[in-house]
């Protein structure tokens, strides 16, 4: 058992795990440097009072052999995903373009059929098999073939048999998973920045713009349009709708949150997450970026600028309020809720009413002592009895669900930006060098 989690600076951050080291060693020798502690000492955030002592109790891992959309499923509550006690780096691939200055990497893989999907930063979709990640086919969707169009953000989702695949150049395609074959495509008049959400028979697509339009999966027709209020200001990428119970849930640029029914469009209510006490800087931009989650009749969301919130999808009524911004999905099982705050910290509340359990603050910077090389971490995905995050220096960290301790570690062969996703007793990771890499 080693005695603390340390970043390396210098040449090379390598971590150092507490706890038992599950995910496996780094090869090769420790580098030279200073040793600085991954755990900052100020946490902007503290457990409750009333909640400091609470134990989290977990509804057990269920099989989960498929992780078909962004959230696992329309919902967004994927509640606890199995994962073996030891996973081990069953194989790598790599799925073409990577991330750079003209075009982003910011769509999570999807898995189904026994296969993992995913889209590069040039828009070309492909499919590899999840025993060996050996490709199985691959389309190009940049708009008729062209090359060194920037095609910002999009994503893919995968229901019956067809996959999904929204673009930066403002396209809706749907092909054959199997094959990689076309059935049909929409074009819409902006940017589509996050992935589909795929709910009774609908495509669910949020624009650049603000603008929600449904679509029927089988043939592409148009069924409704919603406009909300545009907003100037945005992060890159964007939030996939929730959808369950007849409500679709979406998270606006301008930071606002719409609930509207499936199958006419029609505003059932609406909230807004802008303008959150703890917001400074970039943070101060009121977009939602964390697709929200619909569990248990509430929805819960994170926003950008400072604020997170449970609602009643019924009513719109606001359950409870926390200052705490981010913009990765927060995770939710049984009656706890998982975030990964702006500010990097792991934050365990309850789900009934928001009371802080345990925080666990993680390095915000490769080189504390000048505040500078900042990690931008991602998740969590709650599989094995672990809380997954991952950063943008290639880190790996497992968390106690239960206590926020550290667990261990890995080190990827690149940054890492999208959040992992887990499914079929698998953990996948896709790095901005556009790596593909899979534990099991």
């Amino acid at each position: 058992m080693r005695k603390a989690l340390v970043l390396w600076i210098g040449l090379l951050p390598a971590l150092s795990g507490c706890g038992d080291d599950w995910f496996g060693e780094p090869e090769g020798p420790p580098l030279p440097g200073d040793r600085v502690s991954v755990l900052v000492h100020d946490n902007a955030l503290s457990p409750d009072r009333n909640a400091a002592n609470a134990q989290v109790v977990l509804p057990k891992p269920e099989p989960t052999p498929d992780w078909p959309q962004t959230g696992g499923f329309s919902h967004h509550a994927m509640v606890h995903v199995p994962l073996s006690q030891d996973p081990q780096r069953a194989w790598s691939t790599n799925i073409g373009t990577g991330a750079d200055s003209e075009n982003s990497l910011i769509a999570s893989p999807v898995i189904a059929e026994g296969m993992v999907f995913a889209i590069d930063a040039s828009a070309r979709v492909s499919a590899y098999d999840t025993e060996k990640g050996r490709r199985q086919w691959r389309y190009d969707l940049t708009p008729d073939g062209g090359k060194g169009i920037a095609v910002r953000g999009g994503g893919i989702a995968y229901d019956d048999g067809r996959l999904f695949a929204a673009t930066g150049a403002g396209e809706l395609w749907a092909l054959d998973a199997k094959t990689g074959g076309f059935f049909w495509k929409v074009r819409l008049d902006s940017p589509l920045r996050a992935a589909p959400t795929i709910y009774g028979g609908r495509v669910f697509v949020v624009t650049a713009s603000n603008r929600v339009v449904a679509y029927a999966a089988l043939d592409g027709r148009k069924l409704w349009e919603f406009t909300g209020q545009e907003s100037v200001e945005g992060l890159l990428g964007a939030a996939s709708p929730a959808a369950d119970l007849g409500v679709v849930v979406v998270a606006m640029r301008s930071g606002a949150l719409a609930a509207l029914r499936v199958e006419n469009g029609s505003l059932a209510w609406e909230d807004s997450l802008a303008g959150g006490r703890r917001a400074s800087g970039t943070s101060s931009i009121g977009d939602i970026k964390a697709p929200p989650v619909i569990a248990g009749g509430r929805v819960f969301a994170v926003g950008n600028s400072g604020l997170s919130a449970a609602i009643d999808l019924r009513t719109g009524g606001r359950i409870w309020e926390k200052e705490i911004g981010g913009v990765n999905m927060p995770w939710v099982a049984g009656n706890f809720l998982f975030v990964l705050s702006n500010d990097s910290e792991v934050v365990a509340l309850q789900a009934n009413s928001g009371r802080i359990v345990w925080v666990t603050p993680l390095s915000t910077w490769l080189r504390p002592d000048t505040h500078s090389g900042r990690i931008i971490w991602t998740g969590p995905v709650l599989a094995g009895d672990r809380l997954i995050v991952a950063g943008s220096h290639g880190y790996i960290v497992a968390v106690s669900p239960y206590t926020g301790k550290v667990l261990g570690y890995d080190k990827l062969p690149g940054g890492v930006t999208v959040p992992p996703v887990a499914a079929g007793g698998s953990l996948y990771f896709l790095t901005d060098d556009a790596d593909l890499v899979a534990y099991r």
